[in-house]
């Protein structure tokens, strides 16, 4: 079939204005927030239903066609690209909150649902959806899904697939299942919703997701601590988790802090300057709380592990606080920064940082690098900013050299080469480094079953 013939027929599968072969579009849903691949998709489709999603994969598998799953497009692993004729399937139509049971706590969205507008739902009904990101704005649940994100908020409530009560999926063969019926306890066998969770929609396409939600946390209260080295951040963190339970605990260097300061709309915690940084959350459910969080505080500060430090006093400052965490990925993100998502138990965080720090200053000093993560639950963000005289294809092949000699450390420590972020193009050819040979086989095995004809985002997470 013709380019010319299947676009036709697109648009009998779906409305007709709901299929964009225009330049402009084919460049904006064809690629996500990477900038390694250049997007080539053969079509933009816009489905509103299951029913149509389902007609577009039986056409792709008929035709042998390649489809690509497309939410917010905020994915760092090139896991939403088309970079190869793919027809791009955008879920921004089906982005409807269908149902909410109170009882239950249980929400029931289509996968266009912003992550924000999740979060604001639930506040409406008192209650809370605690996966939380920079990119909360944007992103889609479907996306989420895909990717198993995570966050600011995973050391007190985990990553994506602990709020997936259920899901509705259209396999790559065009059928539908309805995996787990949002059940809390169900011992019949193989889970497949947590298949889909984390597979980047290369097994099928989420349709329908049933997301639980949590209690509203109260009083929600901050600390920005200046701390005179990385090996002091464990035992803050050791301090303050002893004691307090805590809804987040992130870190970040003096680089980043730096970027974020000329930014010139964030105010300065202190004035003390630190070569790196610790922000933690807590509920001061009341006023004893906050006592032991400053106790902690002065305790930290006379073993020398904190130099300065700072508590949020109101919901304002609460708010300016995290921005020195949240807006560091928009600030440097002009530098065309070369970003590595890697994790491992949080005990091997120092000795796993200076072994990386140690190798990317050797061998490229003139790169600036800025560090920040979640530390409460081993998760780094390694940023390798871009010379701003250096060419972006020089630069990039560089940082596949780094890439090779972090991923060893990375094996060395029994880590993940992607936290969060999930695989797509970046990692697929590093995945040996967190995966064995036999693991990656069931894996194809597994997409075999659900996408026999490898239509489903064929060539992310591996290469068939």
């Amino acid at each position: 079939m013709t380019p010319e013939a299947v676009i036709d027929t697109l648009k009998t599968l779906v409305d007709a204005d709901k299929v964009r072969t225009d330049a402009e579009s084919l460049n904006t849903w064809g690629k996500d927030w990477t900038k390694h691949f250049e997007p080539a998709p053969l079509a933009i489709v816009f489905p509103k239903n299951t029913e149509q999603v389902q007609a577009l994969v039986r056409f792709a598998n008929e035709q042998k066609l390649a489809l690509v799953p497309s939410g917010g497009r905020t994915g760092l692993s090139a896991a939403a690209v088309a970079a190869n004729g793919e027809i791009v399937v955008s879920f921004d139509y089906m982005n409807r909150i269908l149902d909410f049971t109170e009882f239950d706590r249980c929400v029931v969205c289509q996968p266009g649902v912003v992550t924000a507008q999740l979060q604001q739902f639930a506040e409406e009904q008192g209650l809370y959806y605690p996966v939380d990101f920079a990119s909360a704005g944007s992103s889609q649940i479907g996306g989420n899904i895909g990717t198993n994100a995570g966050g600011i908020k995973v050391i007190r409530y985990g990553m994506t697939r602990n709020w997936v009560a259920g899901l509705k999926v259209v396999t790559g063969t065009g059928e539908l299942l309805e995996l787990n019926k949002d059940l809390i306890k169900n011992a019949t066998g193989y889970d497949l919703r947590q298949l889909f969770i984390g597979a980047e929609g290369t097994l099928g396409f989420v349709v329908e997701a049933t997301m639980r939600l949590e209690r509203a946390p109260k009083n929600l209260t901050a600390m920005v601590l200046g701390t005179p080295d990385f090996d002091s951040i464990m035992p803050v963190l050791h301090a303050f988790q002893g004691k307090l339970d805590l809804t987040a605990f992130e870190f970040f260097s003096d680089k980043a802090m730096s970027k974020i300061m000329a930014r010139g709309d964030v105010p300065a915690p202190f004035e003390t300057d630190c070569p790196f940084y610790a922000l933690l959350e807590f509920e001061a459910l009341n006023e004893d709380i906050a006592n032991q969080a400053l106790e902690i505080f002065e305790h930290c500060v006379e073993q020398g592990w904190v130099l300065d430090g700072v508590m949020s006093q109101s919901d304002q400052q609460l708010q300016n606080l995290w921005k020195l965490r949240e807006f560091i990925s928009e600030t440097i993100s002009h530098w065309t920064p070369y970003k590595n998502d890697i994790s491992v138990t949080v005990s091997k965080v120092p000795a796993f940082l200076r072994d990386i720090d140690t190798i990317v200053g050797e061998y490229y000093p003139d790169f600036e690098i800025v560090w920040f993560g979640h530390i409460g639950d081993g998760n780094l963000h390694l940023n390798i900013l871009k010379p701003e005289t250096m060419a972006k294809e020089e630069f990039f092949a560089k940082c596949a050299t780094v890439n090779k000699w972090v991923f060893e450390i990375v094996q060395k420590y029994n880590g993940s080469i992607s936290a969060e972020h999930g695989v797509g193009m970046t990692k697929r050819d590093y995945l040996t480094y967190s995966r064995s040979e036999a693991e990656i086989a069931v894996m194809k095995s597994i997409k075999a079953v659900f996408d026999p004809n490898n239509i489903m985002n064929p060539g992310k997470i591996f290469s068939i």
